[in-house]
Parts: C-alpha cells; sequence; structure tokens
C-alpha cells in the first residue's frame, strides 16, 4: 500500500479534488494538504514523513515543501504535476487532468 500526499496553496480545490478522485483506489491510502498559513489541513512533517509520493501542484509548492519540510523529506518522491489554480473542486478538466497526469505514476 502506498502513501499518497496531495499538495497546494489552500487545500481548498486542487489537492482535495484528487484527494477525493483517487481515494477510490484500493492500493493506496491518499491526503492532502495546504502550503499557506490560513489552511484547513495545513502541511506537516507528520504528513510528508508518512508519504511515499508526494504531488505537487506547482513549483512552487515544491519548493516550500523543500526548504520546510527537508530532514521529513528523506523517502518520499516529489512530482511537480505543473496544475495552476484555475479550476473549481471536482471541476471536470481539473478531475482529467489530474487522472492522466497521476495515474502514469501509480502504475
Amino acid at each position: 500500500m502506498k502513501n499518497i500526499l496531495f499538495v497546494c496553496s489552500q487545500n481548498r480545490l486542487r489537492s482535495p479534488t484528487a484527494e477525493q478522485v483517487f481515494s477510490k483506489s484500493r492500493d493506496i491510502e491518499v491526503a492532502s494538504a495546504g502550503t499557506n498559513h490560513d489552511v484547513d489541513t495545513p502541511l506537516t512533517h507528520q504528513l510528508v514523513a508518512w508519504a511515499d509520493i508526494i504531488f505537487v501542484m506547482e513549483k512552487a509548492h515544491r519548493a516550500k515543501l523543500q526548504k520546510k519540510f527537508k530532514m521529513s523529506l528523506k523517502q518520499a518522491r516529489v512530482i511537480c504535476l505543473d496544475i495552476p489554480d484555475d479550476y473549481e473542486f471536482m471541476d471536470p478538466e481539473l478531475i482529467r487532468i489530474l487522472e492522466a497526469k497521476v495515474s502514469r505514476y501509480l502504475g
């Protein structure tokens, strides 16, 4: 069982959509978090250490992750999906993009 973490800025649109879409997979555990200070589910050292793969939506998220959580990143693979903050929660186009980009890493 792989642990997959999705990260965006606010944890309100992109990463929760990804969590919802991939939560149906039986062979992975999923979670999502945000990098900003005013998020409902903030990115923590525990979440980073838990994850086998961390999907960030933008390069800025990867930079924040590597700067703030460097000690917890020992084993996780970090993949930038390059998905801009242009979508609403569960937007069909966002779901299509997520499925296309994430699926190639999950096998």
